[in-house]
């Protein structure tokens, strides 16, 4: 006997971002002329449409179908056929479509009834309708609403960026953003305490959640730019809520003042979808940088002050501390960073860093504006403390760079710390490797020769490459350095230099005859890799000094 209230399968929910048509635009299609005849009459959403002749289908189902069959093995018993109807809801079956041609003149009575008591929509599908048809009308409704959400998203991130350009540019951006997804948004600080707001807002009970879901929030964040991060633990960058029909969403925003971090509040009348997920990154990448100390309005005096001092004569040593935040601390120093786009972002038409809501969102994973970009290559600035650490190498990836970073030095050594990062980032693209780090390593062989041996030894063993022709000393001895870093491999030393592979051959063998050598003995290459260190300009004031 069949219960009269069986079980209920498992309501199919899409995966953020999967394409999906309603089930509503499907039966609202005059050309395929859908008919419900069974279920409930709530909208779902299809993900794909599949035919089956099966007995027992759901073995070749993976959930969001369409499931189109003419029942030529559709049992013929009411049980077999609620037992069928069961398994493909289980399945993940939002709805079937029911061929009443060339097996059946018209739907199956117990087959309507199935449908009703598992809440399974049952389309009627006219026998001049072929099945290929729905699926055809399916896709092209799923293109079509591709098309509409990137066009939505195209003219709120335009409409984001003209408000970020704005004088009232914080202002404007909630404007803007309320304006393009019908919600309710606020920017609060690390306390809950709401900022700026735009759009309708809601109800004091609602507002008040919104605020105190924040404070929790920026509470599992690190207090302050300086303070370490929690061993073992990553702080939610968002949160969300419910309270009677209304959605609250809240994403911090990185930096922040001693309060704790600035957060974007919502709340809106329907659940987020792709669209609401994509323009609202774009305003926390824009409200990030717009919240920055050293760009919030009235925030940047120093760093023009810097500048018109360098411009006018002044020393980078005497500028530098301008240039730091307020309250670093005194043993602060810079990071200088290369970077160079991956090869999987130099397709047609690609320009990693090439425009603002790029290069803001690289500064912020950076966590610095001192950014300088000339054609692909890029340069940076981090002012640097003990207790901040520049990106993470996931980071460097999502955004399609590689980088390499220096080790920590004062003012004076930048030369040297730019020389780090060029070649931390030959190293990085060589072996196809998001970040690499220079490292400064003070407990070596090194401290055991007296650096004034050790540099007249250096000059003494390349001095033939002194005048030598093009392409000259330097570029000779920064092939070697890159080849012997790379362990003497042709390919990975080309890849660092962007040379080809017979132009590195050509001038390691070039280096061979200068220096009347044998590249393929490891004690001759471990000598000069030492030698190398030792060169004027390889080490820092601080080290030339010790010994």
């Amino acid at each position: 006997m069949i219960s009269a209230d069986p079980p209920r399968g498992p309501w199919h929910t899409p995966a953020p971002g999967t394409p999906t048509v309603p089930l509503s635009v499907l039966l609202a299609d005059p050309d395929l002329g859908l008919k419900r005849v069974a279920g409930p009459d709530e909208d779902r959403f299809v993900e794909q449409v599949g035919t089956t002749e099966l007995a027992d289908p759901t073995p070749y189902l993976i959930g969001g179908e369409l499931l189109l069959t003419a029942g030529s093995r559709l049992p013929r018993t009411s049980e077999g056929i609620d037992d069928y109807v069961r398994r493909v809801v289980e399945a993940g079956t939002v709805a079937l479509g029911f061929g009443i041609v060339p097996v059946y003149e018209e739907v199956p009575p117990d087959l309507i009834a199935a449908c009703d008591r598992h809440d399974l929509p049952l389309l009627l599908v006219p026998r001049d309708v072929p099945f290929v048809a729905v699926a055809r009308a399916t896709h092209s409704a799923m293109a079509e609403a591709r098309i509409h959400d990137l066009r939505l998203v195209s003219e709120a991130q335009s409409a984001l960026a003209s408000a970020a350009a704005r004088p009232d540019a914080l202002a404007a951006v909630l404007r803007q953003l309320s304006a393009h997804l019908g919600v309710w948004a606020v920017l609060l600080d690390g306390s809950g305490a709401e900022l700026l707001a735009a759009g309708t807002r809601p109800g004091t009970q609602v507002t008040q959640q919104l605020c105190e879901l924040a404070a929790r929030t920026a509470a599992r964040q690190p207090s302050a730019p300086h303070d370490p991060p929690v061993p073992g633990s990553r702080p939610p960058a968002a949160a969300a809520q419910h309270h009677e029909g209304i959605h609250l969403t809240v994403h911090t925003l990185p930096g922040g003042d001693t309060t704790g971090p600035l957060a974007l509040g919502l709340a809106a009348a329907s659940r987020p979808t792709p669209v609401h997920r994509s323009v609202t990154g774009t305003a926390i990448v824009l409200l990030s940088l717009l919240t920055n100390p050293r760009h919030a309005l009235g925030g940047d005096t120093r760093t023009a002050g810097a500048v018109v001092r360098l411009l006018l004569g002044g020393a980078p040593a005497e500028i530098a501390h301008m240039l730091l935040p307020a309250d670093a601390p005194d043993d602060a120093a810079w990071t200088v960073v290369h970077g160079r786009p991956a090869r999987s972002a130099r397709g047609p038409g690609a320009r990693p860093g090439g425009d603002p809501v790029h290069l803001a969102a690289l500064g912020t994973a950076l966590g610095t504006p001192y950014l300088d970009m000339t054609g692909p290559a890029l340069r940076a600035l981090i002012p640097w403390s003990p207790h901040v650490q520049p990106t993470e190498p996931a980071d460097a990836a999502r955004l399609g760079w590689h980088l390499g970073f220096s080790a920590p030095v004062g003012t004076a050594d930048l030369p040297i710390a730019d020389t780090q990062a060029e070649r931390a980032l030959r190293r990085a693209v060589a072996a196809g490797l998001p970040t690499v780090r220079h490292l400064t390593v003070e407990q070596s062989v090194h401290g055991i020769v007296a650096p004034s041996e050790a540099k007249a030894l250096a000059r003494a063993r390349f001095a033939p490459l002194d005048h030598a022709p093009a392409p000259g000393p330097a570029v000779l001895l920064e092939t070697l350095r890159t080849w012997l870093s790379q362990y003497g491999s042709w390919d990975r030393t080309a890849a660092a230099l962007g040379l080809h592979r017979n132009t590195v051959r050509q001038r390691i063998g070039r280096i061979s005859e200068l220096l009347d050598i044998d590249l393929q003995d490891p004690e001759v290459r471990m000598e000069l890799w030492f030698a190398l260190h030792w060169l004027p300009g390889e080490r820092s004031a601080r080290n030339h000094s010790q010994g």
